[in-house]
């Protein structure tokens, strides 16, 4: 594998490069810095396809596109050569929560042979450890990030230029999945007001927009030294969905409705609720209907914290709900705001790589 990587450009490996979140990192990694110099970064994406439409994209953008998963470590090995730096976004919803959990534990200690000065980690928080394993908060995808994380934390970082410093940056639930009928909206009614429906009677969600996702990873990368051994909880804003159906009003002009739902009633909304939640499915892994009830009790709950003040402090140019809808021109586009494409058997898939699976159209009808 070669590169011709100019001596004073830092090159970032980034893994989940090809998904929502990893585009964001790259477009912000390779953005000119905040005076209008140019970027100190150049990227290489690990990416399962480097002929597919999302790797011609980044080959177009001047991304070195190497072959290799995550869970392939000989590819991931080969991939770490030479690099500054990686932004590791592992993906549960491929390989299950077991093998997550190694997978993030081994790419870092390859990281360590590899000589990395610095490694990022997008994690997520280990809620049913933190709830005293409380089972309602059980939820695969985000516990084996929350393993990896805590794990993590027993690892020296190092301080100056000697050794691999690391820093964790958690996010949470992007605001671009507003756009699905996860979190969007699930009907129109013949007066034209827009129905969103979800179970949170209660509580908020730490949501984050993609664009914010990308700031963070680069601050960590710019703040290297001062960011070592550092845990980032991040989020563009704390929302309810009051405040979804406000900001929505206020930036369409349309009317809107939200109505609250039981778990059990929103996964009415869903076919095939109980298979595994991962493609790659192992063993003791558990369901969709299972793993999802479980998140949202930990938003319902609110289990996770965010300080926003110090968050916009940092990042005074961060989203609210009002800001990214005008920017994204939330509402104006029809089609757009209710997608409702089955995946293959109806099954819940990984929404932010662009699946809208709202399977069950005579549940909804009732709303």
């Amino acid at each position: 594998m070669s590169s011709n990587i100019a001596s004073n450009e830092k090159l970032i490996l980034v893994i989940g490069a090809t998904g929502a979140q990893g585009l964001a990192v790259i477009d912000r990694l390779l953005a000119p810095a905040d005076d209008g110099s140019p970027s100190p970064y150049t990227v290489r994406a690990l990416t399962r396809d480097p002929k597919g439409r999302r790797a011609r994209e980044l080959t177009a953008k001047g991304v070195e596109c190497v072959p290799g998963s995550f869970d392939d470590f000989s590819a991931v090995a080969a991939a770490l050569k030479g690099v500054y730096g990686a932004w590791v976004n592992t993906d549960g919803f491929t390989v299950g929560e077991m093998k997550e959990v190694w997978t993030g534990i081994r790419i870092f200690e390859l990281a360590q042979q590899a000589g990395l000065k610095h490694y990022v980690y997008s994690a997520l928080e280990y809620s049913f450890g933190f709830s005293g394993w409380d089972p309602k908060y059980v939820c695969a995808h985000v516990d084996a990030k929350g393993r990896v994380a805590d794990w993590m934390k027993s690892q020296p970082s190092a301080t100056g230029d000697k050794g691999m410093t690391w820093s964790m940056v958690y996010t949470g639930p992007y605001m671009d999945m507003l756009y699905e009928a996860m979190f969007g909206p699930v009907k129109r009614r013949p007066d034209g007001t827009v129905v969103f429906a979800s179970p949170m009677d209660r509580g908020h969600v730490p949501m984050i927009a993609l664009a914010d996702i990308g700031f963070w990873a680069r601050y960590t990368f710019d703040n290297r030294e001062t960011l070592s051994g550092e845990s980032l909880k991040v989020a563009s804003e704390w929302v309810n969905w009051n405040d979804v159906i406000n900001a929505y009003t206020k930036v369409t002009g349309q009317k809107a409705e939200f109505i609250p739902l039981s778990v059990d009633q929103w996964f009415k909304m869903w076919a095939n609720m109980d298979r595994p939640f991962a493609t790659e499915a192992q063993e003791g892994d558990i369901s969709w209907k299972e793993n999802f009830s479980g998140w949202w009790n930990v938003y319902r709950d609110e289990l996770w914290k965010r300080d926003l003040d110090w968050l916009r402090k940092v990042n005074p140019k961060s989203y609210t709900l009002e800001k990214w809808m005008r920017e994204n021109n939330y509402g104006k586009d029809e089609d757009r705001l209710f997608r409702r494409q089955l995946s293959v058997n109806g099954v819940l898939k990984h929404t932010a790589d662009g699946l809208y699976p709202l399977a069950k159209d005579e549940f909804v009808a009732q709303l």
